[in-house]
C-alpha cells in the first residue's frame, strides 16, 4: 500500500485540533460559513461535498443547510465556497417546469420577439416533459436532425453521475441525431492552433511540475496569466494544492533566487501577491512585441541554432518575414514594434537578452488568445520557446495550463470515478435514425451558433474544412448558460428571433432561462448524491458528495430528468441501466477502486468510503513537459504534421487564409485602444477576464457572495485614477458604459492595478435588460452586452470577446432597478397573475 501522507496533508491535520482550518491570508479566513448564526462546531457527522471551488463539510438540520465549512486538507481554500448556501437558497431558484406564455399559446408559431419578458405558465412535469417530447417530434419528423441544435458546452456543476451534458446528450441520442459542437469558449483559438505547432491543443495538457520549476527556473514569465485569480476554481473538485508553491514562488522572488516578470497591460492579482515586476503592454498588441524579441534574438545571434535543427521546422520560412523581405516588407525590429506595443526599443532587447541567458519558463493564460486573431499569440509563444532552445528542459519551455485546475501538482497516478454513459451503448438506433442534414454541416464552431441563425446557410471557413451553418430551429441548452457565455447580446436577441423553439433545464433563472420557452427545474448539486475527482489534474482522491437537502420546490436531479424523458420512448429501463442514482454511484466507486488495487493504489470498500466521505491518494513523481520528446524525437513526434515544432506550418499555409497564414504576422485588429481603429471614439480597452470572485456565472445568484463585491447592487467595473477623474468617476458611483453594440451599469471601483485606457468587468455578471428589446440597458452588468461577436479567424473560428473598446460615463439621474436576479412572472395561460407565482 502506498503512502497516504503527503507533507501538506500532515500540515492540514495538526490543524484538526480546532474545528477549522489555521487562518491562511492568500485566498480566504477559513472561518465557518453558516446561514444562521456563526457559531463553531466539531465536525464530526458533518456531511461531505464537493464543487468547482473546493471540497467542504456541511452541517444539516432538518433537511437545511446550516453551516459549512472547507475540507480539512484543503491548505487554501477559497471565499467562493461561502457562496454555497446562496446557491441552494435564492430567490432565482428555478422551482416548478415552466412554459413561456406565447409558445403556450402558440407554440411554434409564438411572437419570438416576446422572448425575455418574463411571462411564464407553470405546468406539472408530465406536460412539461409530453410537450418537449411533442416539440423534437415535430422537429425530426417535419425537418430532420439539422433543424435540432443540442448545446452543453461549459462549466456543469461537478459530480460524474448527474453530469448534466451527458444526460441530455444521451436521451437526446435515444431520439435522434443533431446538430453539435466543437471547441469551447475557453481556450477556443488555443486548442485549434497548437496541435498544428507543438502536437497537441496544450491548453488543457499538464505541464511541468510546479517542484522542477521552483528548483530550475530562474526567470519565469507569467505572460496575460493570472494564477492567483484562476487557481481558485477546478473542472473537477479543487484541491488548491498550486497555492503552496505559489508560496514558494514568493519567498524565491523576495530573496531574488528567481526573477519573474508579469507580461499584463494592468498589475494582476498575482504580480501583486509575489511583489514581481510587471512588463506593460499595450493591449492586444503582444504578437508585435514578441516578433521584435524574435528579431533580437535572431540578429543578436541569441537563438538555439542546435535545437531548432534537431526538434523544429520552418525558421527559413519565418525568418524572411520577421527581417522585412516578405508580406508586409516591414523589418520587424523593436523600433518598428515599439510604438505599436508600447514598449522601448532597449527594453524589449534587455527582455530578450534575459531570457536567452537564463532558464526561462514561458506561462501563457488563455484570455490573450480570447480576441481577434487570437492564434497568434499563441503561436508566437511557442517561436519564442523554441528558439530559445529550452522545451523538454527542467524549468524551461512554455506552457498554456498552469492557471488552470492545480496544473503542475504531481499526479498521484491514480485512476479517477468514470462518468455516467455519454453514448448509447445497447446498440439500439435511435428512434429517428436520420443522418440527412440537408447540405448543412453536423457539427459547428461552437462559436458560431448565433451566426447560423442570422446567416443561415452562409459557408465559413474552420480548420481547414468548409462549414455550411443550419439554421436551426430548435436548441437544447443543458447546465449551460448561453446568455453568459456568447458575445453581443443584442446580436443574439436578433438571432433569437428566428429560432421556433428553446429549451433551458437549469436550477437558476439565468438569461438562458428568461429567453427559453421550454424551463426545466434541475436540483443543485447539493440535492443529490454523486461523487467526483478531487483534483482534476493531482488525482489526489475521491470525494463523496453527499445529498445535503432533498431537492428544493420541484426541481429534480439531470439523472430523474432525462430518464423520465425516455420513458417516452419506452427506453427509460435502457437509459438508467436499470440502476437507481445511488447504485450508479456505487457502481462508478467500485469500478475506480478495482483499477486503483491493480495499481497498488487502495482503496476501501464503497460502504466504508460512503461514511468517511473521501479517499486520497499520495503525491506523484515530478515531470517535465516535452522532456520525452526532446530526449528522442523520433521515438516520441510530436502531434504535428511532421511530428516536430513547426515554426511555420505548410498544413494551415496550405488552407489559404488571410487571417491565419502559414507562420504569426502582426494584423491589426478592427477595434483596438491606444490609438488603434476606433479609438478615437470609444477609447477604453474593456478585459472582461475570468473572475475573481465566482466561477464564470455560478455563484452570482447567491445573494450573501454578490453582496461581498458588487457596488450598489451592481457588478463591478474597476477603472484606473486617471481615466475616472478625466470623467468625474468617483470609487462607487454608478457609471454607463457603453459602445454602438449595446450599454451597461455598472458601479466604479477606483484602483490603481489599471492604467490608462483600460477598464476591466469580469465576465459572468448575469445579464438583466430593462426590457426585451434590442438596445435595451443592461441592469447589473454583463460585459458581454457590448463585447464584440466576430471569430478570432478562418482557422479555429473562436470568441474574440478581449477584442472590445468603449466608453464610459458617470450615471446620472435614477437607476433602473436590477432585474438580473429573482423568478418569473408567473401568469396564467390567458395572461393574467397566478397569484400562486409568490410562493
Amino acid at each position: 500500500m502506498k503512502d497516504m501522507n503527503r507533507r501538506g496533508f500532515l500540515k492540514s491535520l495538526a490543524a484538526l485540533s480546532s474545528t477549522a482550518l489555521l487562518p491562511l491570508p492568500l485566498l480566504a479566513d477559513n472561518s465557518i460559513v453558516t446561514t444562521g448564526t456563526n457559531d463553531k462546531v466539531n465536525i464530526s457527522g458533518w456531511k461531505v461535498s464537493g464543487a468547482h471551488w473546493g471540497a467542504f463539510r456541511a452541517k444539516v438540520e432538518a433537511d437545511r443547510l446550516i453551516a459549512i465549512t472547507p475540507f480539512e486538507f484543503d491548505q487554501y481554500p477559497t471565499d467562493i465556497l461561502k457562496g454555497i448556501p446562496g446557491v441552494i437558497y435564492n430567490p432565482s431558484r428555478v422551482r416548478y417546469p415552466m412554459i413561456r406564455l406565447d409558445w403556450y399559446k402558440n407554440r411554434e408559431k409564438s411572437d419570438t420577439t416576446q422572448r425575455g419578458d418574463n411571462r411564464f405558465v407553470r405546468v406539472g412535469w408530465d406536460e412539461a416533459l409530453d410537450t418537449l417530447y411533442e416539440e423534437l417530434e415535430r422537429i425530426q419528423r417535419n425537418h430532420g436532425p439539422w433543424a435540432l441544435h443540442t448545446a452543453n458546452v461549459g462549466w456543469r456543476s461537478v459530480g460524474n453521475i448527474h453530469s448534466c451534458g451527458n444526460h441530455m446528450l444521451r436521451a437526446m441520442a435515444m431520439h435522434g441525431n443533431s446538430v453539435g459542437t466543437a471547441g469551447d469558449y475557453s481556450t477556443g483559438a488555443g486548442q485549434v492552433i497548437m496541435p498544428y505547432i507543438l502536437g497537441s491543443t496544450e491548453v488543457y495538457s499538464q505541464g511541468t511540475s510546479w517542484p522542477v520549476i521552483l528548483d530550475n527556473s530562474k526567470v519565469i514569465i507569467f505572460w496575460s496569466s493570472d494564477p492567483v485569480k484562476n487557481l481558485q476554481v477546478g473542472w473537477n473538485t479543487e484541491t488548491h494544492e498550486a497555492y503552496e508553491y505559489l508560496e514558494l514562488l514568493r519567498d524565491k522572488v523576495r530573496n531574488k533566487e528567481i526573477r519573474v516578470i508579469s507580461v499584463d497591460p494592468v498589475k494582476s492579482k498575482t504580480q501583486n501577491y509575489l511583489e514581481c515586476e510587471q512588463q506593460y503592454v499595450n493591449p492586444m498588441t503582444d504578437v508585435a512585441f514578441m516578433l521584435a524579441i524574435a528579431h533580437t534574438l535572431y540578429t543578436e545571434n541569441l537563438y538555439d541554432k542546435e535545437f531548432i535543427d534537431m526538434y523544429a521546422l520552418g525558421l527559413d520560412e519565418f525568418t524572411p518575414y520577421l527581417m522585412g523581405k516578405t508580406e508586409d516588407m516591414v523589418e520587424k525590429t523593436p523600433e518598428w514594434a515599439a510604438p505599436i506595443c508600447g514598449v522601448a526599443p532597449e527594453r524589449i532587447r534587455e527582455f530578450a537578452r534575459l531570457m536567452a541567458s537564463n532558464r526561462t519558463q514561458l506561462i501563457f493564460g488563455w484570455a490573450i488568445q480570447r480576441q481577434q486573431h487570437g492564434e497568434q499569440p499563441y503561436w508566437m509563444g511557442a517561436i519564442l520557446a523554441t528558439m530559445l532552445g529550452q522545451i523538454g528542459l527542467p524549468g524551461g519551455g512554455i506552457s498554456y495550463s498552469h492557471h488552470y485546475s492545480s496544473v503542475g501538482v504531481p499526479a498521484s497516478g491514480a485512476s479517477m470515478p468514470g462518468a455516467f454513459p455519454l453514448n448509447l451503448d445497447t446498440g439500439r438506433k435511435p428512434k429517428y435514425d436520420n443522418d440527412d442534414y440537408n447540405g448543412y454541416s453536423s457539427v459547428i464552431p461552437v462559436a458560431r451558433a448565433v451566426d447560423c441563425l442570422l446567416e443561415p446557410g452562409k459557408k465559413i471557413n474552420f480548420n481547414g474544412q468548409e462549414v455550411t451553418l443550419p439554421p436551426y430551429k430548435m436548441g437544447i441548452f443543458s447546465g449551460c448558460n448561453q446568455w453568459h457565455r456568447h458575445q453581443d447580446r443584442n446580436r443574439m436577441k436578433e438571432a433569437y428571433f428566428n429560432v421556433e423553439t428553446v429549451v433551458a433545464v437549469d436550477y437558476n433563472w439565468t438569461a438562458t432561462c428568461r429567453f427559453a420557452d421550454i424551463v426545466l427545474p434541475a436540483c443543485t448539486p447539493y440535492e443529490r448524491n454523486d461523487l467526483d475527482a478531487y483534483g482534476s489534474y493531482s488525482n489526489r482522491g475521491v470525494i463523496a458528495m453527499h445529498k445535503l437537502v432533498d431537492p428544493l420546490y420541484q426541481s429534480r436531479s439531470d439523472f430523474d430528468i432525462w430518464r423520465e424523458f425516455a420513458k417516452r420512448m419506452k427506453r427509460d429501463w435502457e437509459y438508467s441501466r436499470q440502476m437507481n442514482e445511488m447504485q450508479w454511484v456505487e457502481q462508478i466507486y467500485e469500478d475506480c477502486r478495482a483499477d486503483n488495487l491493480k495499481k497498488d493504489f487502495y482503496m476501501p470498500p464503497f460502504a466504508e468510503f460512503w461514511e468517511k466521505g473521501y479517499v486520497l491518494f499520495p503525491e506523484g513523481d515530478n515531470w517535465v513537459r516535452h522532456a520525452d520528446f526532446r530526449e528522442d524525437p523520433e521515438v516520441n513526434a510530436l502531434g504535428t504534421p511532421s511530428g516536430f515544432i513547426e515554426i511555420s506550418s505548410r498544413t494551415i499555409g496550405s488552407y489559404g487564409y488571410d487571417d491565419c497564414k502559414s507562420h504569426p504576422i502582426w494584423m491589426e485588429k478592427i477595434e483596438r485602444s491606444h490609438g488603434g481603429p476606433g479609438s478615437d471614439k470609444y477609447p477604453l480597452w474593456l478585459q472582461s477576464v475570468h473572475p475573481d470572485t465566482r466561477l464564470h456565472s455560478q455563484t452570482c445568484e447567491s445573494e450573501s457572495r454578490r453582496a461581498s463585491y458588487a457596488v450598489q447592487g451592481r457588478e463591478p467595473c474597476y477603472i484606473g485614477p486617471e481615466d475616472a477623474a478625466a470623467r468625474g468617476i468617483r470609487d462607487g458611483d454608478l457609471v454607463r458604459v457603453f459602445n454602438d453594440r449595446g450599454q451597461l451599469l455598472a458601479g466604479a471601483v477606483v484602483s490603481d492595478n489599471f492604467p490608462p485606457g483600460i477598464i476591466r468587468i469580469q465576465e459572468g455578471a448575469w445579464y438583466g435588460p430593462t426590457g426585451p428589446e434590442i438596445g435595451a440597458l443592461d441592469t447589473y452588468g454583463d460585459p458581454n452586452t457590448v463585447s464584440l461577436d466576430v471569430g478570432t479567424s478562418s482557422l479555429a473560428q473562436a470568441p474574440s470577446a478581449n477584442t472590445c473598446i468603449v466608453e464610459i460615463e458617470k450615471f446620472v439621474g435614477k437607476a433602473p432597478a436590477v432585474t438580473a436576479f429573482g423568478g418569473p412572472t408567473y401568469v396564467n395561460p390567458d395572461g393574467s397573475p397566478e397569484r400562486r407565482g409568490s410562493m
